[in-house]
């Protein structure tokens, strides 16, 4: 049969228009506001600069990053400074990052710590991964696992957040480091990556690509951009992340061995002077985003809530704000977003949220300090 030229080209616009809706993903989910909020705040670590991570001691107190280089043992009551925190450079968007405790701290104290470090020949700095144990208000037994490479003197996409698995192997995120062309893509080069060590920094015998010659063996998963959540599901285990887009396209990820997440080939976003990076929001052999956000929230920080305390978000995910300065909350249905929610707008940037051992959720602003999420009374 033979099609004439209009009917041809009404059938090839059909086609692509199918073909278009079956590779991208939307993200139509509008955002509300609770108008009779059952919980607010109050502070409970005051007069912080940028809090970037925090970590609960077993003996209720809590360790603190604050971004230019301080690492705050905040207890009963008090802020005490350690004095010999990493060695670190605060530059851009790099300083003193993220903390977490190794799952069975009790045990064995081991704390781990990543930072924006100088240590290479190069000049400039790249995120390092330490760990240490903290005795009489030192740090000692002091350990880099991970130091990625080169440095560079650019100042943003550091990364980093920490979290552990169910199975002991700690993951950690590396930002591309700016140079969203050389390094998300290329396996052999760090940045841009979510990392998987053992406990003591030896690499997975399980890992991706531990059978390339050439790879970075850490490596287990690719194409990120900046990463500054991550979590792990309480329901199925699985590590999941999100990541600074450019002028939108931020997203969240379930982190998957091997896979590429697209960055810079696949995005939802655009440059900031308002340009194409690309044309295309999908490709075979490249994952989906769980969540995209457009316009970009400048999502970080990032917890499960699976508290008794706050009944209505159970199993919800909260995703801090640092451009709008709220706290999101995000119901999820089978991997999907099915609602979303204003919290505390107005709070100020919120750079980290982790739900306590006590069942309160945390949250860490700029220029405020830590606060608790408590219901009105």
């Amino acid at each position: 049969m033979r099609l004439n030229s209009s009917k041809f080209f009404i059938i090839l616009i059909v086609s692509f228009t199918i073909n278009s809706c079956a590779q991208t993903k939307k993200n139509d989910i509008e955002i509300t506001t609770s108008e009779n909020p059952k919980y607010t705040t109050e502070v409970v670590v005051p007069d912080l600069k940028i809090p970037w991570g925090m970590a609960f001691l077993p003996d209720g107190s809590m360790l603190i990053t604050e971004k230019a280089g301080e690492l705050i043992h905040f207890k009963n009551g008090v802020k005490n400074k350690v004095p010999n925190p990493p060695k670190l450079s605060p530059r851009g968007q790099g300083g003193f990052l993220d903390i977490e405790l190794h799952p069975k701290y009790e045990e064995n104290g081991w704390i781990y710590m990543s930072y924006s470090s100088t240590e290479g020949d190069e000049q400039g700095a790249n995120t390092a991964v330490m760990r240490a144990k903290l005795k009489n208000g030192m740090l000692v037994d002091k350990e880099v696992l991970y130091k990625a490479s080169p440095n560079s003197t650019k100042g943003h996409h550091f990364g980093s957040r920490l979290e552990f698995d169910n199975d002991g192997y700690l993951y950690f995120s590396i930002g591309d480091r700016g140079k969203r062309d050389i390094n998300p893509q290329d396996i052999t080069r760090d940045c841009g990556k979510i990392y998987r060590i053992n406990d003591d920094g030896s690499i997975p015998k399980d890992n991706p690509f531990v059978n390339d010659p050439n790879a970075k063996h850490a490596i287990y998963s690719y194409g990120h951009r900046n990463p500054q959540g991550m979590a792990k599901n309480p329901s199925t285990g699985k590590i999941v992340v999100h990541e600074h887009g450019p002028r939108g396209g931020d997203e969240i990820n379930i982190i998957e061995k091997g896979k590429n997440y697209g960055w810079p080939t696949i995005t939802y976003g655009i440059n900031y002077s308002g340009t194409k990076i690309t044309t295309e929001t999908a490709r075979d052999n490249m994952e989906q985003p769980m969540y995209y956000w457009v316009p970009s929230i400048a999502p970080s920080g990032m917890t499960y809530v699976t508290s008794d305390k706050y009944p209505e978000w159970k199993n919800n995910l909260l995703v801090g704000s640092l451009v709008f300065q709220y706290l999101e909350r995000l119901e999820i249905t089978d991997n999907k977003v099915v609602a979303r929610e204003k919290l505390f707008e107005g709070v100020g940037r919120m750079r980290n949220v982790r739900q306590g051992p006590d069942g309160y959720i945390y949250i860490a602003v700029e220029n405020e300090g830590i606060l608790k999420i408590v219901p009105k009374s």
